[in-house]
């Protein structure tokens, strides 16, 4: 019983998936990954809220803050940069 050549050019089922399979390194780099991700995650929620008090712009305000509660720190004169001073044109910089 002979085969057709149809039958010998083309690799068997069991040849075929390991090549289109990515290689085994890639493979454990990319559950590597989804490993260190979730454990990332885990710690963030564990850690909890960095700063439990900070809301987004614009947001709706709760009765909690005061109406002075404006964001300024207070006391914090002269903390601003220098405007920069003119040069003369012909002055060495």
């Amino acid at each position: 019983m002979s085969s057709s050549s149809a039958d010998r050019s083309r690799p068997p089922l069991r040849q075929a998936v390991p090549r289109l399979l990515p290689a085994r390194s890639v493979i454990g780099f990319l559950a590597l990954l989804v490993v260190l991700g979730l454990l990332s995650y885990a710690a963030g929620t564990a850690a909890g809220p960095v700063a439990p008090g900070l809301r987004p712009a614009g947001g709706v305000r709760t009765g909690e803050s005061t109406p002075a509660d404006d964001g300024d720190m207070g006391g914090m004169h002269g903390m601003g940069a220098a405007a920069p001073r003119p040069v003369p044109v012909g002055a060495p910089r």
